[in-house]
């Protein structure tokens, strides 16, 4: 079965049953470039286990499973777990775990699922779910890489540098752990139904946290603080962040070699860690 043509995907739908939620963001691939290409990005190959996120019918889940050694993909909508029997029937190192990925607890999946493997994750992300589970799989060091076709603005959010509109706290959030890049853009014509917006492909290559950094909560409380008034300074939104007053900060923020007027959005990994261990010596 091609998982990808049209006529296959609507009468698959139709023998099941099976009617889209927007509530869950699903969107189904129709061309077929676009899951081969992803799994080709990913680097799932021998020795390597998939985790995917939101297997929909199965196209990606079915390209990783050429190249990895093993494959275990989420899926919330119970609906989908009968279709995914089917079509995903022809690899038996798939593994359809039923489930909320917000809810699993990660480190045992893993251990449980990929034994003697690398991890690593490969999905097409719900829209709606995107930033807090790239969050969740970020914080949990647990993957090698992580390649995830999600909404274009928030892949451009993730790789931007500091400077531009599209930087800001998850910017920095993701390239903390990892090496980010926008690796493709995929038109909405290529699903059912089409979305509203651009999709485009992100890798992210898991890194050792950056050595500047000394205190990591702190440090993401400053990066927190900074963006919590994008439009006002740096010392502006700091002082509605700390018990600190403006006199105390300016000087945290010129000591760590930055302008009194700067913005949040200007600065650097390096330099918010400067900032990070200026305020937590004042305080």
């Amino acid at each position: 079965m091609d998982l990808c043509d049209i006529n296959q995907i609507r009468a698959l739908l139709d023998r099941h049953g099976f009617h889209f939620s927007k509530a869950l963001g699903q969107n189904f691939l129709i061309e077929s470039w676009v899951p081969r290409d992803i799994a080709d990005a990913s680097g799932a190959g021998p020795g390597i286990g998939v985790l995917e996120i939101g297997p929909g019918i199965g196209p990606l889940t079915s390209e990783l499973a050429q190249r990895a050694d093993k494959v275990a993909a989420v899926e919330l909508d119970k609906d989908l777990l009968p279709i995914l029997a089917e079509t995903l029937s022809a690899f038996p190192n798939v593994t359809v775990i039923p489930g909320d990925v917000m809810k699993l607890e990660l480190s045992s999946l893993v251990a449980e699922q990929f034994p003697g493997l690398s991890p690593m994750v490969c999905a097409n992300l719900p829209y709606n779910i995107t930033t807090p589970v790239l969050t969740l799989l970020l914080e949990s060091g647990l993957f090698s890489a992580i390649t995830v076709m999600i909404q274009k603005e928030v892949a451009q959010r993730i790789c931007a540098q500091p400077g531009g509109k599209d930087y800001g706290a998850f910017s920095i959030l993701c390239q903390y752990y990892a090496h980010c890049e926008l690796l493709f853009e995929v038109p909405r014509e290529c699903f059912l139904p089409a979305p509203k917006v651009t999709s485009a492909v992100v890798k992210l290559t898991a890194q050792k946290p950056p050595a500047c950094v000394h205190d990591k909560v702190f440090f993401f409380r400053v990066v927190r603080g900074a963006f919590g008034l994008r439009r006002k300074t740096l010392l502006n939104a700091l002082s509605a962040a700390f018990p600190l007053d403006k006199e105390a900060l300016r000087g945290c923020i010129e000591a760590a070699g930055l302008p009194p007027d700067i913005r949040g959005e200007r600065l650097s990994i390096p330099q918010f860690a400067a900032l990070a261990d200026q305020i937590s010596a004042a305080l």
